[in-house]
């Protein structure tokens, strides 16, 4: 691939046959700052046939941008936390602004937490800590728990037992293998998968098979753009749009029709999220 090319969105795909939602996104790290920029950038998911997206913050910023992005748009909802890797830096002030938001109804989960063992931006013991916080913020708000696990799986599910799960957990960007899968959806836990989950790679070996097992109902597809663009595309920036390869690669790796792939898991993000309910309120 040229340089060129990796600094290029892939081509627009020919739209789904049926709408579906971008369960984990971050729209303003693809470049969004105003509501021009939004509705351009939903636009062109919708043109693709994604026609909501969930929008995610990593830090107070980009969760007090993404609340106040999810009243732009209708097709705009909004995830709020901070990011495991930034749990050293967790301070009270933030722990309110962060209540405060969650009570916001297009706020429709709260994420990204969880644990990263990958980076080492924040020691073990904050993210624990900030960990059980956002459990706790979840039950106390009845919404969604969406968990960035990175190199962390028994201690995320050890501290899930030991607070206890909110009524949804979801494993955005899943990252196991089979076996893992199977402890998550035995949980009753939702797995959300992005374009690693297309990759062709020998480390998404484990991966993909996860993804051909999960049922749909705990099912959810997810771009994290501008991150993790799908395969063929690898490497260019991503977006919400690119779902729609996805989407298209998952139904053939699991021997799925396209159409019923697509109504099962935007159903499986409708109950989830409680998107109708949210739009009429």
């Amino acid at each position: 691939m040229s340089k060129k090319d990796k600094k290029e969105r892939p081509p627009m795909p020919e739209a789904l046959p049926a709408p579906a939602v971008d369960a984990h996104t971050h729209l303003d790290a693809c470049g969004a700052k105003t509501a021009e920029d939004v509705r351009e950038l939903v636009d062109r998911a919708h043109a693709a046939g994604i026609t909501r997206v969930v929008t995610v913050a990593d830090d107070i910023e980009a969760a007090n941008w993404a609340a106040e992005a999810a009243t732009w748009d209708d097709r705009v909802f909004a995830a709020v936390a901070l990011h495991p890797t930034r749990a050293k830096d967790f301070t009270d002030a933030d722990r309110r602004v962060l209540e405060e938001l969650a009570e916001r109804p297009r706020v429709v989960a709260i994420g990204e937490t969880g644990l990263d063992y990958y980076w080492d931006f924040s020691p073990p013991e904050p993210q624990h800590e900030a960990f059980r916080w956002h459990i706790d913020l979840a039950k106390r708000t009845g919404k969604p728990l969406m968990i960035h696990d990175r190199d962390a799986h028994e201690d995320i599910l050890r501290i899930l037992t030991e607070e206890g799960s909110p009524e949804t957990v979801i494993f955005h960007c899943f990252s196991g293998d089979a076996e893992f899968a199977r402890a998550c959806v035995d949980r009753g836990y939702v797995l959300s998968f992005a374009g690693t989950a297309t990759f062709r790679n020998a480390n998404a070996v484990g991966l993909r098979e996860a993804a051909r097992l999960v049922p749909v109902e705990q099912m959810l597809i997810e771009t994290d753009a501008p991150f993790l663009t799908p395969h063929p595309f690898r490497g260019r920036p991503n977006e919400p749009y690119c779902a729609n390869y996805t989407l298209r690669d998952l139904a053939e790796l699991r021997g799925a029709d396209l159409a019923e792939l697509i109504v099962a898991t935007t159903a499986t993000a409708e109950r989830v999220f409680r998107l109708d309910q949210v739009a009429a309120s």
